[in-house]
């Protein structure tokens, strides 16, 4: 062969169609319709993608605003139109668009193309509505919607392949969503933020994953056992305390009572406020054998219901390997007097012993007399303990000092124990 043939060939040009699939799939939507120019053998081979991303760098970028989204627009249509075969995966991303009549006739035609993977993001302004043909989209495993209106028809039976399911900022009623929620039997991942005021039970017996941020007066676990990830943020309104102090039930029970796989259990603010209210539900029904990650954020050491909930979940955790826990302590000046410290020998099994915990993490610590038991009986009861990072309050000045003297005094059951304080 010689020099000129070799660089006559077109190496890439005569890859497999799968192959150059797989390359455009790296490149942003608006480079792969771009290799049409290439060559007559380039023109359109970009056209059997069946993973479709648009954002706003598909288009080039100016102060007019309406130009950008009229170029959008355009150019999202006459990608469609040119497409041939099925569309798996369709994802528009934009602050340019939001109740743009051309995403109907969109959603209308992915519904006819063996859609999977659907994401909207859509921005500020009013908030788009879902058309109806969404729900005919019969072969989703992945719903993404922000920022829209959602409400499914009488007669719709749900999706019987979503796997993945996010609502973010999605306006529907709260029974559409728990009949969404039961109508998915294959629904392994949850996601609902900024939900607003929602009283909320979970039937989903697949279901691992499970991501909740919002105004939530109620959340009952009802069928979730092979739920492994937990991660909550409740938010406080006026109403919502107001119905937590009417509530008689146990929230642990209804929240925690049903998840023996869970692996990782986050808790954000107000969550172990709402797992302490209602009946004291004494020596829990179940063991979390399999719960090896626990955070808790902004936890009241002054709420003794609170500190039972921290309690009864590390007690119950026996392959614990990580804690991570932050106060919120709201006075500085507390004595041991005001407090029943006898709780922790009452409360704690004699016999209570964290044989996996390695790692633990306390921040926002004001070393009221709780948070100093809850260290002590940490480190006196975790044989292989390796880190115990303590970080006091930033309001904490005068006493920082003392609190340290005595953590330096309390037993440590794990030689290798070492207590990191952090200074602000």
């Amino acid at each position: 062969m010689k020099m000129g043939d070799v660089a006559a060939l077109d190496l890439i040009s005569d890859l497999p169609q799968s192959i150059i699939e797989i390359i455009f799939t790296y490149l942003p939507i608006r480079d792969a319709v771009r290799t049409s120019m290439l060559s007559t053998k380039w023109r359109y081979r970009w056209a059997t993608l069946t993973e479709l991303v648009f954002d706003g760098t598909c288009v080039t970028l100016c102060n007019d605003r309406a130009l950008v989204e009229k170029s959008i627009v355009n150019f999202i249509t006459r990608t469609l139109f040119l497409h041939q075969g099925p569309i798996h995966k369709f994802q528009l991303s934009t602050t340019y668009l939001q109740c743009c009549p051309d995403i109907d006739q969109w959603l209308l035609f992915l519904s006819r193309n063996d859609i999977k993977e659907l994401i909207l993001e859509l921005g500020e302004g009013e908030w788009f509505r879902v058309p109806s043909c969404l729900f005919n989209c019969k072969k989703l495993t992945r719903l993404e919607l922000h920022r829209c209106e959602f409400d499914p028809p009488p007669n719709f039976k749900g999706f019987s392949s979503l796997r993945s399911l996010n609502l973010h900022q999605v306006l529907v009623a709260p029974e559409a969503i728990e009949s969404l929620i039961s109508s998915c039997p294959a629904l392994e991942s949850l996601s609902l933020t900024y939900s607003d005021s929602l009283d909320l039970n979970i039937n989903a017996p697949n279901l691992k994953y499970l991501y909740l941020e919002g105004e939530f007066k109620d959340v009952c676990l009802e069928n979730t056992p092979l739920l492994v990830e937990i991660s909550v943020a409740m938010y406080m309104t006026d109403d919502i305390a107001e119905h937590f102090e009417q509530s008689s039930s146990c929230n642990f029970i209804k929240f925690l009572g049903g998840v023996p796989l869970l692996n990782k259990l986050v808790g954000y603010i107000y969550f172990t406020k709402y797992l302490s209210i209602g009946a004291d539900p004494g020596r829990l029904p179940i063991t979390y054998s399999q719960l090896k990650i626990i955070e808790l954020h902004q936890v009241s050491f002054e709420d003794m219901k609170e500190i039972m909930v921290v309690i009864r979940l590390i007690t119950n955790s026996p392959i614990l390997t990580e804690l991570k826990v932050s106060g919120s302590s709201n006075s500085l000046a507390a004595t041991e007097e005001e407090y029943d410290l006898d709780l922790w020998e009452k409360e704690c099994p004699s016999d209570c012993s964290f044989n996996h915990l390695k790692f633990v993490k306390m921040t926002d610590i004001a070393g009221v007399p709780h948070e100093m038991e809850l260290i002590k009986f940490l480190l006196k009861n975790s044989p292989v303990l390796e880190t115990m990072s303590i970080t006091p309050c930033v309001f904490l000045k005068d006493r920082k000092l003392s609190m340290l003297i005595e953590l330096v005094r309390f037993r440590r059951a794990s030689d290798q124990a070492e207590i990191v304080f952090v200074q602000n």
